[in-house]
């Protein structure tokens, strides 16, 4: 079994932070420090781990911030160039997991350094990230933040450069929700043109995330910039662009299944049949869909089902399923079959009694047939 994540964050990364603060600042108290920080750490949860950590920090450190952030800068270890996975205190310095606490600390200190604190954030990123803690200052005040991730949109470490889309992302899990972004995310949109043909995956793929997030809550501005990147675009922002409106292609979003070539489908006629009209639980729904062509010309689809399921209630609720994407030829017919397990799983309570299954191609409904779950 994989050791849980919150054990990265150890009495020995404590120990280890506290060997290089106790270097750059003469007045340190490394043992009282240890201590305080590793008390209890076991019976607590990742987050509660790293914010234990600052805490120590803040009780630990001077009150003068600018000293302060000399000690953090001065502590800080190797950069992690192209390797995601190196952070870790060495003798160089600190990198890795204990960097989220550090940031952590620059966030809720140094508001009133806003230089010092984002030339912190920019050094502590190329050795964790910072993506959480840039947020605060964004909530503070996005207008005084916001000049700096446009710098770091342009600068030459992949992971400056995606400080600045992963830490403006309106809804980033686990980090607090950004609702001016949510609101009106032209100022982060503004970010993403710039690294939307960023030499990084890494960089890409936050890229990607940021305008998923957005697409939540403007969804038709997001399809229009599907539109305008696929536009002459090579394979790589493609692929951005597919992940980026990968909800929105979920749920046939009309604007962006048309921007990906997905338009409705010209068709004669479309059946499904459900094999087990009876299903029992812990068994497999079974179906067929057939789709006859009524195009003279070869028509891309995106097929996708739908079980509407039964709930407590008596209502249903809908869970969207990709089934596959095909070339439908001119005046053909396309038969293809599903095997649907409907068993237990720990996102979801079954209910026995009617259910129904949808099949939407291209974004449209293409009808329903019913089924019953027995328990």
């Amino acid at each position: 079994m994989a050791e849980p994540f919150k054990n990265w964050i150890n009495r020995g990364i404590i120990e280890g932070m506290a060997g290089h603060f106790d270097k750059h600042y003469a007045d340190f108290d490394a043992s009282g420090f240890i201590n305080d920080a590793a008390d209890g750490l076991e019976l607590l949860e990742l987050k509660q781990r790293t914010d234990r950590i600052t805490d120590t920090m803040i009780t630990y450190f001077p009150d003068d911030f600018e000293q302060a952030g000399a000690i953090l800068f001065a502590s800080l270890g190797t950069p992690l160039q192209d390797d995601l996975s190196a952070g870790k205190i060495d003798s160089n310095g600190i990198a890795g997991w204990a960097i989220i606490s550090m940031a952590h600390y620059v966030a809720l200190q140094g508001h009133d350094h806003l230089d010092l604190s984002m030339t912190l954030l920019k050094e502590m990123t190329k050795r964790s990230t910072a993506e959480f803690a840039i947020r605060y200052f964004l909530l503070n005040d996005s207008d005084k933040t916001l000049p700096y991730l446009r710098d770091w949109a342009l600068d030459d470490d992949q992971h400056v450069r995606r400080l600045a889309s992963e830490g403006s992302r309106p809804r980033l899990p686990w980090g607090m929700r950004l609702p001016v972004f949510v609101d009106d995310p032209a100022a982060v949109i503004e970010l993403l043109e710039m690294l939307k043909d960023d030499d990084s995956q890494y960089v890409r793929r936050s890229v990607a995330n940021n305008l998923n997030d957005i697409a939540k809550d403007h969804p038709e501005w997001v399809a229009d910039i599907a539109g305008q990147w696929l536009t002459d675009a090579g394979k790589e922002r493609v692929k951005l662009v597919r992940h980026a409106c990968r909800t929105l292609i979920k749920n046939g979003h009309p604007k962006t299944l048309a921007a990906f070539g997905y338009k409705p489908a010209k068709i004669q006629q479309a059946t499904i049949e459900i094999s087990t009209p009876q299903v029992i639980f812990g068994e497999a729904l079974e179906c067929t869909f057939s789709i006859d062509s009524a195009s003279g010309e070869a028509q891309p689809l995106l097929i996708d089902y739908v079980i509407h399921h039964q709930k407590a209630n008596g209502a249903t609720s809908p869970k969207v399923f990709k089934w596959k994407t095909a070339n439908l030829a001119a005046n053909k017919t396309l038969n293809i079959s599903k095997k649907h397990p409907m068993k237990k799983i720990t996102t979801r309570q079954y209910y026995a009694g009617e259910h129904s299954l949808e099949i939407m191609v291209n974004g449209v409904s293409m009808g329903k047939a019913d089924f019953e779950l027995l328990m």
